[in-house]
């Protein structure tokens, strides 16, 4: 994890760690856990957390097994942490007795655990001797066996009864580092061959997207402050595109972005077009990010504090031409990405955020041109929150036509089940996207 330089002991890093899991089991973001980590932890810290949460649903039930009683959260979490880290030897970061050795480390330093070192090491040391047997033991745990909530299981297989486990199993990989290049600034030729320069190994995906072979530092990527490029997933660079493509511009276009934050899909529409774009974020600590992304850009639209459901609040009475509703939803599509979201999550999250989609929809609607259209989307494979939504919203709405939707995109390069063109490399999160058109323009 760390350079022969860095003195950083291993066992600071984990205490670090199991910070994170804790923070993630009372409802904390995994994103602002990392964030409160000491910055010299920080890298370290976030390689592990991912890690830890990419194998959460095994190390419970080992940790089941090693003590039937539950104990105290920080020792439940430290154990789960050092079972997470270690249940599989292919593909641990260290060996398996510097991470026993270690655990027990952690244990001892850290006050909250510091009582019970001698049963975290008790544990960890029969781990070690009986792991074979115990993860097999483990394997007809639905949560073990996919590291993910039995209910999140239970509803993938049963909305894709033909590909859960693919859907699954991708979601549970390392998602590609991918670049959107801004065209206002650079030529994607242009860009393409500052990687290489750099000696930065990448390829081009189907819609010019750049897929990075390996993740590094944003400040490194050539032209990135120059605001020559962004991070932007795949899937999610698809959106202005979807909005944009066909429409008549005579002038320019109104457009809406609803619940913009980061600015990322705001940066796009400006990039693609002459527009005078207002983004709506509701979340107040969010909206500077929109500020950030699109002075690096180099571009500038209307950015608003607001509720995107109450434009009574905002509106100004103009239609708009277009309208983009990235509507909050469980993000489920990007696991990938951020996988402390699948311990976050409740089922019951699920009816919640529908109704807020619905409402958000049915809000926005009145606020678009006769000929207008909106693209809906969200960042989840969930059908109620995709092409369900989009049905009822249809039902209701009969000056609404569907004019296309790619459907549900699956996360990773998933060529079995995505709709995507198959002739060039593709690997994106999970999203839904629905292009409707208000009739009598």
């Amino acid at each position: 994890m760390n350079s022969v330089q860095d003195p950083i002991p291993l066992w600071r890093q984990l205490i670090a760690t199991t910070t994170v899991v804790l923070s993630v089991r009372r409802g904390v973001s995994g994103t602002a856990a990392i964030e409160a980590v000491p910055g010299d932890l920080r890298s370290g810290v976030q390689a592990l957390s991912f890690q830890v949460l990419r194998n959460l649903g095994r190390a419970q039930a080992l940790r089941k097994l090693l003590a039937s009683r539950q104990p105290p959260p920080p020792v439940e979490a430290l154990l789960c942490v050092g079972l997470a880290l270690a249940w599989r030897a292919d593909d641990a970061p260290y060996d398996m007795f510097t991470l026993v050795n270690q655990i027990v480390e952690a244990a001892k330093r850290d006050p909250a655990t510091k009582q019970q070192a001698s049963f975290v090491n008790a544990c960890m040391r029969r781990f070690l001797r009986e792991r074979e047997s115990l993860v097999h033991a483990t394997d007809n745990s639905l949560a073990a066996q996919w590291n993910f909530p039995t209910w999140w299981i239970q509803r993938v297989a049963t909305e894709y009864p033909l590909q859960w486990q693919e859907i699954l199993s991708a979601s549970n990989r390392q998602a590609p580092m991918t670049l959107r290049v801004n065209r206002r600034r650079c030529a994607l030729s242009n860009f393409a061959a500052s990687l290489e320069q750099a000696g930065v190994k990448f390829t081009v995906d189907w819609q010019g997207a750049i897929v990075l072979d390996k993740p590094m530092p944003v400040h490194q990527i050539p032209g990135f402050d120059e605001g020559w490029v962004s991070v932007q997933d795949s899937a999610a660079q698809m959106a202005a595109p979807l909005l944009l493509n066909g429409l008549q511009i005579t002038a320019p276009l109104r457009i809406l972005d609803a619940c913009a934050a980061p600015g990322g899909k705001t940066g796009h529409i400006l990039e693609l077009c002459e527009a005078h774009v207002t983004a709506i974020e509701k979340d107040p600590e969010r909206c500077p990010r929109i500020h950030q992304n699109l002075q690096r850009l180099g571009l500038k639209a209307h950015v608003l504090n607001a509720d995107a459901a109450a434009p009574q609040e905002w509106w100004d009475g103009q239609t708009f031409d277009a309208i983009l509703v990235d509507a909050p939803c469980t993000a489920s599509g990007i696991v990938r990405r951020h996988p402390d979201i699948r311990w976050l999550r409740r089922e019951t999250d699920i009816a919640h955020l529908v109704q807020i989609q619905k409402r958000i929809l049915g809000a926005l609607w009145g606020l678009l041109r006769p000929g207008g259209r909106m693209l809906y989307c969200t960042c989840s494979i969930f059908k109620s929150e995709g092409s369900e939504q989009v049905q009822t919203f249809l039902a209701h709405n009969t000056d609404a036509q569907l004019l296309s939707s790619p459907g549900h995109l699956m996360p990773g390069p998933a060529e079995k089940f995505n709709a995507l063109p198959d002739n060039m490399h593709r690997d994106h999160d999970g999203f839904y996207y629905a292009l409707l058109e208000k009739r009598g323009g």
